[in-house]
């Protein structure tokens, strides 16, 4: 009798053992110090905070520039004069004096959609019957529409000095230069390359002698905007 009283309650805390298993197996241990999940402000302070910490961490980046409202305009332009003459300059009337013509026109300013101010300097080489010329122009011209507008066709005019580095004898070494021209012009072609073409006139009165140029020349260059 005590074999079986042993192995009956060996058995009962065997079953026991087994019942009690699964409660075991779903507790969980808690840490007092763990806190609760963030709700409300707290939770909304969490993810601004986080969105901060993400925006002070992007590479800052500087705002894309609108190539046709780019603030400098440059061009470098090379030509000739397909018909011009040079009167009381030299012995009486000369005709197809003017020679090889190199310049630079540089953007000043602008009014907006309207017109740009430029600075234009030009180099200018004239063969006359008594010999050579070299003029430097530096002259002031107005064109339009704006080159911010990226019209491709412009007009413009100008007015300034020309200083004559060589000239034939008891000539000016001065002048009066103005200027009326049309042209195409294409911007950003290669990036910040462009081209242009021009055609128009350019004259100039002698201001310490008798003297005058009057030819149409036409040029070719290219456009930089920055």
């Amino acid at each position: 009798m005590a074999l079986k009283s042993g192995f009956l309650r060996l058995t009962v805390l065997a079953f026991t053992a087994v019942l009690a298993t699964p409660v075991f197996a779903q507790m969980v241990e808690v840490n007092e110090n763990a806190s609760a999940p963030a709700t409300g402000k707290k939770k909304a302070g969490t993810y601004f905070q986080t969105r901060k910490a993400q925006r002070q961490s992007e590479p800052t980046r500087a705002p894309a520039q609108d190539a046709g409202a780019a603030p400098r305009y440059l061009a470098l332009h090379i030509g000739t004069f397909f018909s011009d003459s040079g009167y009381k300059w030299g012995l009486g009337k000369q005709d197809d004096i003017g020679d090889l013509n190199l310049g630079v026109t540089y953007r000043l300013g602008e009014w907006v959609n309207s017109m740009d101010f430029a600075l234009r300097v030009e180099y200018t080489s004239y063969s006359l019957d008594e010999g050579d010329a070299r003029k430097i122009s530096v002259v002031p011209v107005i064109t339009f529409p704006d080159a911010a507008s990226r019209f491709p066709l412009y007009f413009g005019a100008g007015l300034g000095a020309g200083f004559f580095v060589k000239n034939i004898r008891k000539e000016s070494a001065l002048a009066l230069d103005y200027q009326l021209f049309g042209g195409a012009r294409f911007l950003n072609v290669i990036e910040s390359l462009g081209f242009m073409a021009e055609i128009g006139l350019k004259n100039h009165l002698h201001l310490l002698s008798d003297g005058q140029f009057n030819g149409v020349f036409i040029n070719i260059g290219t456009v930089f905007t920055f």
